[in-house]
């Protein structure tokens, strides 16, 4: 049986982070919660993102750059040690994310994709919110995204409403989901494939 676990990013992962990047690129898909990676590369450097991902934990630096604090992470599928997605979990919510970002951005690569990757993705990254005492998350998707909508509601997601984000030229779902009551709901289904 597959297992995963979600791990920081690291500079021994850039070369799979690099494939990744461009897999995405090849199949014209967008990447979310990648931590402001693509903007680090076009401007900086894998290393330089590395360094701020890690940084973007601390409230104050977090919001030295405007943002909110948040953690990101690589999925990693334990046999083959292959980095399958990425997922960031924002700790807190401004404006915008409170309309339009939420407080997780997810993605898988699109050759892993259809799999059930990003609910185990999700799950895991539902145990991370407890360690920062989240009891809701808000997630948000393109009302287009019929995988990220399965995903969420999946794993318990509420539908709230729809915003239009002007900024994306798209319609955005809004999903809260209760993080005690998902992970014991979904325990069963999911722990089985988690380190």
């Amino acid at each position: 049986m597959e297992r995963f676990y979600l791990e920081k990013p690291s500079l021994s992962r850039k070369n799979q982070i690099l494939e990744y990047i461009e897999e995405m690129k090849k199949h014209e898909s967008q990447i979310h919660g990648d931590g402001r990676l693509k903007k680090y590369l076009d401007e900086k450097s894998y290393e330089e993102w590395v360094i701020n991902v890690h940084n973007m934990g601390n409230e104050k630096y977090a919001l030295s750059k405007g943002l909110v604090p948040s953690s990101t992470y690589f999925l990693i599928r334990e046999n083959d040690d292959k980095l399958i997605g990425m997922i960031d979990l924002r700790i807190k919510l401004n404006d915008y994310l409170r309309n339009y970002g939420g407080n997780i951005g997810y993605s898988i690569r699109p050759t892993e994709r259809k799999k059930g990757y990003a609910k185990i993705q999700l799950y895991l990254c539902l145990l991370k919110c407890k360690e920062y005492d989240l009891d809701k998350v808000l997630i948000t998707c393109a009302n287009y995204n019929e995988g990220s909508r399965r995903t969420i509601l999946s794993l318990g997601g509420i539908y709230e409403k729809n915003n239009i984000n002007k900024l994306e030229e798209e319609i955005s779902e809004l999903y809260w989901i209760n993080v005690d009551e998902s992970i014991k709901k979904y325990k069963d289904e999911y722990s089985k494939y988690i380190i």
